[in-house]
């Protein structure tokens, strides 16, 4: 038995039926909730079905992996490149976070995507604004025991983004895994008709994990963080031997990830792929979580354990 990093059973496999080859076209640049809603409700009376993908912007590989599947699903791609003050605990990581809109835009541009939805934080978040989504149980553990408010924010901005782009699906990473067992949640207690699509995390050849924050490392960070995927991978082969023993598997992630000074391990957890609740003894679907801070940048991956397809290693 192999194990699949980053993809796991709440995955939905895309259909074929709507997929173009990538084109460039047309973008719209969107700054405003009500424009982009006037703009959804001209769609829909045009017969077309629309797909969100939310980002942060300073755009990669694994967004564009993003895009390719809304492409798939709906008629109409709008991708969001709002960097979310709420969920940035740490003022110090928001105000070093990436932004890249030129080349964000280009990429949207070339990659088949019809809006770009770029709100500012005024119009996101004005004068007296002060409601927040709270998904609890969920939002309070792990990463967000780590990270307090964290999950928030992003119920919070991911409400707003599904109220204004009304998409019939939106797109998220597995690669957040914890953040998509949220945003289900939340869509399935307030009613939104969204269909929640999980991709696979796309992977640079040495395996790390593709994520904006990875510019932020240096090229000894860099080579550090590579232990986060060696790491999960072993976990992987030691589950396939037999191996239950959450404890056993955790500390062989923990080795292979502590081998280098660099790496501050926040935690190693294994968990059930639904509750999210820490097990014992692992089982196949089961998803070994890790979060750790290499040369000063916080950095996530994941496993899920037992599954037959080859992981991309």
């Amino acid at each position: 038995m192999k194990c699949v990093l980053a993809f796991g059973p709440t995955t939905s496999t895309p259909s074929t039926d709507r997929f173009q080859p990538s084109k460039r076209v047309h973008v719209d640049l969107i700054t405003s909730p009500d424009v982009l809603q006037t703009f959804v409700l001209d769609q829909r009376r045009h017969g077309n079905t629309v797909g969100l993908v939310p980002t942060m912007g300073a755009l990669h590989r694994g967004h564009l992996s993003l895009i390719d599947i809304a492409r798939r699903h709906a008629d109409i791609v709008i991708v969001s490149t709002f960097v979310n003050p709420l969920q940035f605990e740490n003022r110090r990581d928001f105000d070093l976070y990436p932004l890249t809109q030129s080349a964000d835009e280009e990429m949207c541009q070339a990659n088949g995507v019809h809006v770009l939805y770029r709100p500012t934080p005024e119009v996101m978040y004005p004068s007296g604004f002060s409601t927040t989504v709270h998904v609890a149980g969920l939002s309070d553990i792990l990463e967000g025991a780590s990270r307090p408010g964290h999950f928030d924010g992003v119920a919070t901005v991911v409400t707003k983004l599904l109220t204004a782009a009304d998409p019939d699906i939106a797109v998220f990473g597995a690669k957040d895994f914890q953040q998509v067992a949220v945003i289900r949640r939340m869509v399935s207690d307030l009613g939104f008709r969204v269909r929640i699509i999980v991709a696979p995390t796309v992977r640079e050849d040495d395996g790390l994990a593709m994520s904006s924050r990875n510019v932020r490392l240096d090229s000894e960070a860099r080579s550090a963080a590579r232990g986060l995927h060696r790491g999960l991978h072993a976990a992987c082969e030691v589950f396939a031997t037999g191996t239950t023993d959450a404890a056993i598997l955790r500390n062989v992630v923990i080795a292979k990830v502590s081998s280098s000074p660099l790496v501050n391990v926040d935690y190693v957890h294994i968990v059930d792929p639904y509750s999210l609740d820490i097990v014992s003894e692992a089982g196949p679907d089961d998803v070994v979580l890790i979060a750790a801070v290499v040369g000063g940048v916080r950095l996530i991956d994941n496993v899920v354990l037992g599954s037959n397809d080859a992981p991309g290693s």
